[in-house]
């Protein structure tokens, strides 16, 4: 049996921090932010919003859209690396906080800006099994809590921000969720990390003081690393369902860098025209980014039934996924 995205929705703060504003707290500027990623603006969640309070808010969304309340929800899965805290799991307060049932399996996943795609993989697979019929999947971060805002190389590319969708069981075997796999290659685990607050390296005055609790990125290796693997995730999932790149109506990549994007469009030889693309407004929010876009796709009118949609992810791990979706 298909699966299908009932309905998705997203949940973004409403303080916006500029280039502008960057170049009061960093050396930079706007003109060198734009060249090298792409974005004008982020958003920055207020004190006392975490990271389960954006969740939620793309999971009401995403029931609404579906036509469900939370209530008809049978499980949960969150993909984050900033949660509320280490233990218990993130989605066990949004379960809590949007009024889901009280014994429906609620727990998190760690792939990074893959996130919300390995979230899909697993859905499909529950769905698949008849064990679940309405499955919550949510990429949420609030990367703002964990950067070095002294660090001009990390600090000007991530925003906070969630997504979900509600995926259900589909009998019509043309629309759906036609293909999603999912990769992990750990020989790069050092190039994109937060070593702090683990069993390496427990939480301690010397770890804050090295500013381990903050992202580090070695830009470079992450660059090549997501634009090859990004594309031949894309071309694998659209060979295995006998499509070409021409088939494809809208590409929906994740948001790190306009050099990425730039770079996968290139690869997959998909015109840049068909990546619908929101970086300039959020910045890169990892796991969150593709919900998003899809939410915005949808209140455009840019998703249509019988739109092929391709979606592709790269994060920490490296971990990377692709899907393709028959709306």
């Amino acid at each position: 049996m298909r699966s299908r995205i009932a309905g998705i929705g997203r949940g973004v703060p409403q303080k916006v921090l500029t280039n502008a504003d960057l170049e009061q707290m960093v050396d930079t500027s706007d003109a060198w932010i734009t060249e090298r990623t792409g974005i004008k603006e982020r958003h920055i969640a207020a004190e006392g919003q975490f990271t389960s309070d954006l969740a939620a808010d793309a999971a009401r969304m995403a029931c609404e859209q579906a036509g469900i309340t939370p209530e008809d929800l049978d499980a949960i899965i969150l993909g984050t690396v900033t949660p509320d805290m280490p233990m218990p799991a993130t989605a066990a307060f949004v379960q809590h906080k949007i009024g889901a049932r009280r014994n429906i399996p609620a727990f998190d996943i760690s792939a990074a800006c893959a996130g919300f795609l390995f979230g899909l993989g697993l859905a499909d697979g529950l769905l698949g099994r008849g064990m679940h019929k309405r499955v919550l999947v949510v990429g949420v971060e609030l990367l703002s809590r964990v950067l070095d805002w002294t660090d001009r190389n990390t600090c000007v590319l991530f925003g906070d921000a969630a997504g979900a969708a509600v995926v259900v069981p589909s009998d019509d075997e043309e629309h759906g969720l036609l293909a999603v796999e999912m990769h992990t290659d750990g020989t790069y685990t050092g190039d994109l990390d937060i070593r702090g607050g683990g069993s390496v390296f427990p939480a301690s005055h010397q770890t804050v003081d090295e500013k381990l609790h903050q992202v580090r990125m070695n830009g470079r290796q992450i660059f090549t690393q997501a634009v090859r693997n990004m594309s031949s995730a894309s071309a694998s999932v659209l060979e295995r369902c006998g499509l070409t790149p021409d088939d494809v109506t809208t590409v929906f990549a994740h948001q790190a860098n306009m050099r990425i994007i730039e770079g996968v469009s290139q690869r997959t030889h998909i015109s840049l025209d068909r990546f619908f693309i929101n970086i300039q407004r959020y910045g890169n929010t990892s796991s969150a980014s593709i919900p998003i876009a899809m939410s915005e796709a949808l209140e455009q009118g840019r998703i249509h039934k019988g739109d092929l949609l391709l979606l592709t992810a790269l994060g920490a791990g490296v971990s990377w996924a692709a899907a393709l979706v028959r709306w």
